[in-house]
């Protein structure tokens, strides 16, 4: 049917060219109605409404499909086609809610334009500008907002008309990427200041060996000479490898987490003999022999110069306090008692009594069992204070003290 109406339309342009008129040659469409009519009037409006249609107020005329003015006349040529495009009902949504336009627009863009809407490149238009209208049709308009992006020290504006965060630092060419974070968070609305932070958030693994200090352990053996050591095994320190996660938040060190320990090798002890055979050995410059000479710090006093405040001539052994009783600690008098030492510059003494080695250590951070007191007669006193060598005399004790080892 619609090949013959045009067929009937062009037979009828036909005729109409081979007639001698001076009006031009007028197609009307209205939608699928075509009709070809002659008419002296110029004027759009008049010549539809003299051809039984009439326009509505939102309908839009195409002259050879061109848009033109219902009221003014038409333009001198030969051949005219006269398009009556209907409008449609365009239902908008915007963010500041929904209304109902008739357009008769060709596009969904235009559209909006002539209903007063600035359109920019970063609006959102669902469906988009270039749509033709032919029907009455549904479109969402969401225009770009302004926006802040901080990305660590740096600030960048952009426009969007995302529906999140997300999307609108995608469009700007700033996607979140890996562990990175955005405040708000990428999945939410726009924000309503229009500010949004990014934080560029880093995590590594840091792998680090770090050495497991060996023990030293000591053996007694009598194949030793007291005093003296052997060293059995070298010591060999362990390692330990530790994986600690560290964050950045943009460049910047957060938090540390020990992830996993792994003693990678265990350490082998230093092991040594410890000397506790006895062996005589000759005093130097003097007759007499030694069985182990030991690094002591000497002190000095006598009977009315011990500090007390008084003369004391009692000792711990009932011997008579004066040169050649020399005094230790209390904690290992009983170890020591009756033994005879030998102190170059002083001479020979007998351990006989006791004496304040805790003031000693506490003064001087001596321990105490590395202190001896020098006993003098009243007014021969002398100065000895300082580190002295204490040779200890024969005979040797069936059991060596555990401090001289």
């Amino acid at each position: 049917m619609k090949f013959l109406r045009w067929l009937a339309l062009s037979f009828a342009m036909l005729l109409s060219a081979c007639q001698s008129t001076t009006s031009p040659s007028i197609t009307i469409i209205d939608g699928g109605q075509v009709q070809v009519v002659a008419s002296d009037s110029r004027v759009p409006l008049v010549l539809l409404t003299q051809n039984g249609i009439t326009p509505q107020q939102a309908d839009r005329v195409l002259v050879n499909g061109v848009s033109f003015p219902m009221d003014q006349p038409l333009p001198s040529v030969d051949s005219i086609q006269l398009q009556l495009r209907r409008a449609v009902e365009l239902t908008l949504t915007t963010p500041l809610g929904t209304q109902t336009l008739q357009t008769s627009a060709p596009t969904v863009g235009q559209a909006l334009t002539e209903a007063g809407y600035v359109l920019g490149a970063a609006d959102l238009i669902d469906p988009p500008a270039e749509t033709p209208i032919i029907t009455s049709l549904n479109v969402t308009f969401t225009p770009a907002r302004d926006l802040t992006v901080q990305i660590g020290a740096d600030v960048v504006n952009i426009r969007s008309a995302a529906r999140t965060v997300g999307g609108a630092l995608a469009e700007a060419g700033i996607p979140l990427i890996g562990l990175d974070t955005s405040f708000p968070l990428e999945g939410e609305a726009l924000p309503v200041d229009g500010q949004i932070r990014v934080m560029r958030v880093q995590e590594i693994i840091s792998v680090a060996l770090e050495p497991i200090p060996f023990e030293t352990q000591k053996v007694s053996s009598i194949d030793v000479p007291l005093g003296q050591e052997e060293l059995i095994q070298s010591g060999v320190n362990g390692i330990t490898m530790t994986r600690t996660r560290i964050r950045y938040e943009d460049g910047q060190e957060v938090s540390r987490q020990l992830e996993e320990e792994i003693v990678a090798r265990e350490p082998q002890p230093r092991i040594v003999k410890s000397g506790e055979q006895i062996v005589m050995s000759p005093l130097p410059g003097v007759s007499g022999e030694y069985w182990t000479a030991v690094e002591m710090y000497a002190t000095v006093y006598s009977p009315c110069e011990s500090g007390t405040g008084s003369c004391s001539y009692g000792t711990a052994s009932g011997a008579r306090a004066g040169y050649g009783i020399v005094a230790v600690d209390y904690s290992i008098y009983s170890y020591l008692a009756g033994m005879r030492v030998y102190i170059p510059g002083y001479g020979t003494a007998t351990i006989g009594d006791t004496g304040g080695g805790p003031i000693i250590e506490t003064l001087l951070g001596v321990p105490r069992t590395k202190w001896i007191d020098l006993g003098f007669d009243d007014g021969a006193i002398q100065d000895m204070t300082g580190w002295v060598t204490v040779y200890f005399l024969a005979p040797a004790p069936a059991e060596i003290p555990y401090f001289l080892k």
